[in-house]
């Protein structure tokens, strides 16, 4: 099915940060080799001008989702260090982008964009109908942002070859489409010369 990117779509980068990369504190295995797919996408959608969202964690240093603090996860994405900035290479135009902190309080966790966020507002506000999703990781943060959207009714894509998980992006996948996402890749959207 090919897609065409209209002035009611919206691409949203999902947690692209140091620490999700190869190396970091929370590393998704082979996240890095995603980063020219992403700034693919990045740049149509900027050649289309149409806003586009850049998730983050960015966790206070005694974040509930920490071990320390009786959670999953190792420390990661705290706020105002290297770990939580955007990973090395990624694409951040000057104009029409906005960033969506998340996990921003000691007791709430995220995985999702919309939790604790005002990006439910800024997509309505700007009349937008669909999503575009990539990013990390597959199974965790692109899930339940995918999952947000649906739920809020927007139309959502997963744009498959721009995520990697944690686990099993077989699963993960499978899991997004049963609940009504649309896996697409670059090759079927419509492209405009970059």
């Amino acid at each position: 099915m090919r897609v065409q990117i209209t002035s009611y779509d919206t691409l949203i980068v999902v947690d692209m940060q140091k620490d999700f990369m190869p190396g970091g504190a929370l590393a998704v295995k082979e996240a890095d080799t995603i980063i020219g797919r992403v700034n693919a996408y990045i740049k149509l959608f900027t050649k289309t001008s149409q806003p586009i969202f850049f998730t983050r964690d960015w966790h206070p240093h005694n974040h509930i989702s920490f071990q320390d603090q009786g959670g999953a996860w190792p420390p990661h994405c705290v706020q105002g260090t290297q770990g939580a900035a955007f990973a090395d290479g990624l694409y951040i135009p000057q104009d029409n982008r906005f960033i969506i902190s998340k996990g921003t309080s000691q007791d709430f966790d995220a995985y999702s964009g919309f939790q604790g966020t005002l990006l439910l507002d800024l997509l309505q506000e700007r009349g937008i109908k669909r999503v575009f999703i990539c990013g990390v990781a597959t199974d965790f943060c692109v899930k339940h942002t995918a999952l947000g959207a649906l739920h809020y009714g927007f139309t959502t894509f997963v744009l498959e070859d721009a995520t990697k998980a944690v686990f099993d992006q077989e699963a993960a996948l499978k899991e997004l489409l049963k609940s009504g996402a649309i896996a697409t890749d670059f090759n079927s959207i419509s492209k405009y010369k970059l």
